[in-house]
């Protein structure tokens, strides 16, 4: 392991640091397999291990637990139940719903009703899956309700607070009429599992103090809070550590809250350390998803193509509790028209209850689902009108005198959205290949090929308005070195390496002098979570801001102690100009601090511009859009549905990039896991609702077979017209939406079946299975045609 001493804090030789292709900061610990993880702590002694007994009904109500026969097991230490639990019981993160352990009433299969405390991981979960079969009854048992259809039908389909929102105003049929064409299209989204690499764990352990948490969680201040009301203690006495995630993706956000409670409850009743650690299976049937979607639109459309109205509902299934779905069926609202006008607009959004577990943030937070129902209209308008999308997609984007959203927001950057389109349709050649493509479908019966150029304009900010604030805390020690706290979590995004390059370049000195330390809730406290790609813009600029404060000290104490103007002050690689004469950063610092000077700040940074009124659906939600585009080119095999990822065309707007790789590896990762979204990965219940695809074995995430046999990636050369931290844009959820495209690219190759002449009917994910359904309706209409 590389050790960073005093004297090699002066061998780095660098200039600028932000925008240069900085390696992530815990590439070579993870390479090297010194990167810790929680699971990778020393156990401290005497430490147990919890599992949890899970329900093996989706709804109704347990009968009868017999969970005091477990203390016959030589091997259980304890068991905790519902009664156990001194503070409170439900820790819904915003609305109540979610109990940490459920009493008696089941509202999703595994859900859990008792912990169990073992001596060892392995024998916990055997003793807990024993009993989730053998010691608990049922009664009630009711068929649950697991799809949309249902949902709609039941008796009371949206209990959830606040449960129907509308934006713009309402557009009715007549209004709709007046256009030449009206069309109407509806989809079906599946969810999608999050998938970290790292599971679901947690680390409790009792102190003086209270309790000490190591976790994998990308909020440590719900954490903390959470596990405060649990244990009926003072927020104060909780710490939550968290160094590194393997992934989150969204599913760490509230998701694994649970667990840090379960096992900060199980150490507060025995006094020992206690560690949690989901099994794979487990992890994927008790934590929740990406939410899927039911959505539906009605189109007035000019006979050029163009939206002249537009009534569009998006109903996303939450599963058996509110969890964060308020927010995120209110996102995909706002997403739903993407880059496009949509001029008179009314947008409905439903949020069911299904007997599931309860669904949650994913990247893009309902912005995916939002975009797919305006991209598929796109789709269809082109059919309908005998055009290539592309000219379609054109016609439609905001641009000047017709910018504004359906809740109020100019569009500003519109110009620069057609610019950026238009770059790429050149890049990508993509008239050239469109021809080239329509000959090839025109002469090849059975393999289709399909080609689709499709926009992301993505909104930045958490849309509770409270969230979009950020702290830091960065000491100075007497040798130069530089130690940093932020709020922000690292899930192998790359935030602390972006954080890091920041301190630096705002000190003048080199990256290697800055040190990152975990994130913890005694350093930086009430941090908002990692989540809505805003962990550089927030924590980036608090940090910045710290840096800045202790800068201005050392500023002020070489103008006085040298007697030199600040122009005549320069901090640059480490080395202080001062006037005629240059010291080193460390000499600086020594001789700031025999002088009293304090070498530690916090920063504190909140968002600006940002509001929306709710009762009024209107207002800017958002500080500025990400934008970017995507050409995808498929070949789909109309015999089996067997489709392969040919070749992808990006462009994507990163602003003045902080770190280049980082941004492009965020755009290649997101997009390959938007097309496990809307390809390969398909989430089963049974009608019992049991989770069947609980597993790699019957859970397909993309691979090395499925990435693109040709991928260009490109960064839209724009600095940010917002005043973001060095002029950059967000990049961790934007690019996921660019995997439209590969959609849309398969929507094409089954419509030329046709020959274009009918709109594919086509689901998402677009399995082999739904996509050779999607081509025998093409070969039925032109059986009918010739009847």
């Amino acid at each position: 392991m590389r050790k960073l001493t005093t004297q090699q804090l002066h061998q780095v030789d660098v200039s600028e640091i932000v925008g240069q292709s900085v390696p992530h900061e815990s590439a070579a610990k993870q390479v090297a397999g010194e990167a810790v993880f929680v699971d990778d702590q020393n156990l401290p002694a005497g430490c147990l291990h919890a599992a949890v007994v899970t329900s093996q009904i989706a709804k109704g109500c347990v009968s009868e637990q017999q969970l005091d026969a477990l203390h016959d097991n030589p091997d259980v230490v304890a068991v905790i139940r519902y009664d156990d639990i001194p503070g409170h019981q439900d820790i819904g993160p915003i609305f109540p719903g979610d109990p940490l352990l459920s009493e008696q009433e089941i509202r999703y299969h595994q859900q859990p009703i008792a912990l169990v405390l073992c001596h060892s991981h392995q024998r916990a979960w055997q003793v807990a899956a024993q009993a989730s079969q053998d010691v608990v009854q049922y009664q009630s048992q009711v068929e649950p309700i697991l799809n949309a259809a249902q949902a709609k039908q039941a008796s009371n389909p949206t209990p959830f607070v606040r449960p129907a929102h509308r934006m713009g105003k309402a557009v009715s049929q007549d209004t709709l009429k007046q256009s030449e064409l009206v069309l109407s299209g509806e989809q079906h989204i599946g969810g999608q599992e999050h998938f970290y690499l790292e599971g679901q764990v947690s680390l409790a352990m009792p102190s003086e103090d209270g309790i000490l948490l190591y976790t994998s969680s990308q909020h440590p201040s719900e954490v903390q809070k959470l596990i405060a009301e649990v244990l009926n203690i003072a927020f104060h006495r909780v710490t939550v550590d968290m160094r590194r995630m393997g992934g989150g993706f969204g599913g760490k956000e509230t998701q694994a809250a649970q667990w840090a409670c379960l096992a900060s409850l199980a150490a507060w009743q025995t006094g020992k350390p206690v560690k949690i650690r989901l099994p794979r299976s487990v992890d994927m049937a008790v934590t929740g998803k990406r939410h899927p979607f039911y959505n539906r639109y009605q189109l007035g459309v000019s006979r050029d193509g163009v939206i002249e109205s537009a009534k569009l509902e998006v109903n996303g299934l939450c599963g058996h509790s509110p969890d964060l779905s308020d927010a995120i069926v209110d996102r995909a609202m706002f997403h739903s028209d993407n880059a496009y006008s949509l001029s008179q607009a009314e947008v409905v959004g439903n949020r069911l209850k299904t007997d599931t577990v309860s669904h949650t943030a994913f990247r893009g937070f309902g912005g995916p689902q939002g975009m797919m129902l305006i991209e598929q209209a796109m789709q269809d308008i082109a059919i309908a009108t005998g055009q290539d999308p592309l000219d379609v997609r054109y016609k439609n984007l905001y641009h000047a005198g017709n910018a504004t959203t359906h809740y109020g927001m100019p569009v500003e950057q519109h110009q620069d959205m057609c610019n950026l389109l238009k770059q790429l349709e050149q890049n990508a050649d993509y008239r050239k290949r469109r021809q080239q493509i329509n000959q090839w479908n025109h002469s090849n019966p059975t393999i289709k090929k399909g080609l689709a150029l499709s926009p992301v304009k993505f909104g930045i900010s958490f849309t509770a308005k409270h969230l979009n604030q950020a702290g830091a805390l960065i000491n100075v020690y007497t040798d130069g070195s530089v130690q940093l706290n932020h709020g922000g979590t690292e899930m192998g995004q790359g935030l602390h390496t972006k954080v890091q390059q920041i301190v630096a370049q705002t000190l003048g000195i080199p990256f290697d002098y800055v040190l990152i330390k975990s994130t913890r809730t005694d350093k930086v406290p009430n941090t908002s979570p990692t989540a809505a790609s805003s962990g550089s813009d927030l924590n980036g600029m608090a940090a910045h801001l710290a840096a800045a404060d202790i800068k201005q000290r050392l500023l002020d104490f070489a103008q006085s102690h040298y007697q030199v103007s600040e122009e005549q002050i320069q901090f640059e690689n480490g080395q202080v100009t001062l006037g005629e004469n240059t010291i080193s950063w460390g000499e600086l610092v020594q001789q700031a601090y025999m002088h009293r000077v304090p070498l530690s700040a916090t920063g504190f940074y909140k968002t600006p511009k940002i509001w929306y009124n709710r009762e009024q659906a209107e207002g800017r939600p958002f500080y500025y859009f990400s934008l970017g585009a995507a050409c995808s080119e498929v070949s789909i095999d109309t015999l089996t549905g067997e489709m392969s990822l040919d070749r992808v065309d990006i462009l994507h707007d990163v602003g003045a990039s902080l770190n280049p790789a980082i941004d492009i590896g965020q755009i290649e990762g997101a997009f390959i896991q938007g097309v496990g979204w809307l390809t390969t990965e398909e989430l089963v219940w049974n009608e019992q609702g049991r989770l069947l695809s609980q597993s790699p074995a019957n859970y397909k995430i993309p691979t090395i077979g499925d990435y693109p046999k040709q991928m260009n990636i490109s960064l839209f050369d724009q600095m940010n017209p917002e005043h973001s931290i060095y002029r950059s844009k967000a990049v961790g959820e934007p690019p996921f939406m660019l995997a439209i495209s590969a959609w849309c690219a398969i929507y094409d190759a089954v419509a030329s079946i046709s020959q274009h002449q009918l709109a594919p009917q086509l689901d998402a994910p677009a399995t082999g299975e739904r996509i050779l359904m999607a081509c025998q309706r093409q070969f039925d209409f032109l059986e009918a045609q010739d009847a």
